[in-house]
């Protein structure tokens, strides 16, 4: 009976050693996988509180640039006016005008930089930093304001740095375009030979004036001329007064041609050949130079097109209802 009973007990054992292993097998699988959490747990977290310190470095580095400008060195403060001025690019007179403003309250400047490379804008912003420049020059006159020219400074780009005590220039720039430019399409005829209607309520004789799907108004086109005409006036009254008796006028000076650099230190556009480099180093005599350009806050960025974000999902969900 003892003999029969054996391979029974050896089975029963081979049975439990079997249970007992796969029992262990999943206890130490569960504990890697324990182990493995906590390790992505810890690295996830780590990523987080980088990417936070980063985003907390870049918040607070217009503070710190800031506090760097308050070097006990002699300085030439530099101001980027770089691609279209207005109101809502990185050009608008605003952000010039605080960048000037803050340049002339350190007591370590000795000149102030306009690096220009502007194809030109709003004549409006152009006439604020113009204004601004000239209020500067009188009320600092032992600060100079000197505009240094990259590849263009055309139209309201030029505007403004007529306003400079000089302008320099690389011979390959452009340089000029004074003048004032309205520009439109016309869609009547092709309206009419789609077979459209235009259909058009106004309250007000000249409402849809310029309107493009309507034929052209010669009264109303000789008053957006006259506009133009003003504001062009402008333009030429603030070069004259800004670059006085160097600039050598002639029929083409203000008809809004361009010129490169070379010829205009001829036509008085400008004054001489230079850069940032040169002209901060050979004319205001520092070889030290410190950027005052504004910069946009990183965090005032994100909450920006966060809020942007929000307001386009939000006036999406509104678009989409419907009163039932």
């Amino acid at each position: 009976m003892e003999n029969q009973n054996l391979p029974a007990s050896e089975d029963l054992t081979k049975d439990n050693n079997w249970e007992r292993e796969t029992l262990e097998k999943l206890v130490f699988a569960a504990v890697d996988e324990q182990k493995k959490a906590r390790r992505w747990g810890i690295f996830f977290k780590l990523l987080t509180f980088t990417y936070l310190l980063t985003l907390l470095g870049v918040a607070v580095y217009p503070q710190l640039k800031s506090e760097m400008t308050s070097s006990d060195e002699k300085h030439a403060a530099v101001i980027d006016i770089q691609g279209v001025i207005a109101d809502s690019e990185p050009a608008s007179a605003q952000v010039i005008i605080e960048g000037l403003r803050s340049a002339v309250k350190n007591a370590n400047t000795k000149g102030i930089i306009l690096k220009i490379n502007s194809p030109g804008g709003s004549p409006v912003q152009a006439d604020y930093v113009y204004n601004e420049i000239r209020r500067l020059r009188e009320k600092h006159p032992d600060i100079p304001i000197y505009s240094v020219v990259t590849d263009i400074c055309a139209s309201g780009g030029y505007y403004i740095a007529a306003a400079s005590d000089r302008i320099f220039v690389n011979k390959a720039s452009l340089v000029g375009s004074i003048g004032v430019l309205m520009n439109g399409f016309g869609f009547v005829e092709v309206l009419d030979k789609l077979g459209i209607e235009r259909r058009l309520m106004t309250a007000g004789r000249h409402k849809a004036m310029l309107d493009p799907f309507s034929p052209v108004n010669d009264g109303e086109s000789k008053h957006m001329q006259t506009l133009l005409n003003h504001v062009h006036q402008q333009f030429i009254d603030a070069v004259r007064t800004g670059r006085g008796e160097r600039l050598q006028e002639s029929e083409d000076t203000f008809s809004g041609l361009v010129w490169n650099g070379t010829e205009s230190v001829k036509l008085g556009l400008a004054d001489d050949f230079g850069s940032v480099d040169s002209v901060a180093k050979n004319i205001i005599g520092t070889e030290t130079m410190l950027n005052f350009t504004p910069q946009e806050n990183l965090m005032e960025r994100l909450t920006g097109k966060f809020a942007t974000a929000f307001g386009r999902g939000l006036a999406s969900v509104f678009a989409h209802m419907k009163l039932q």
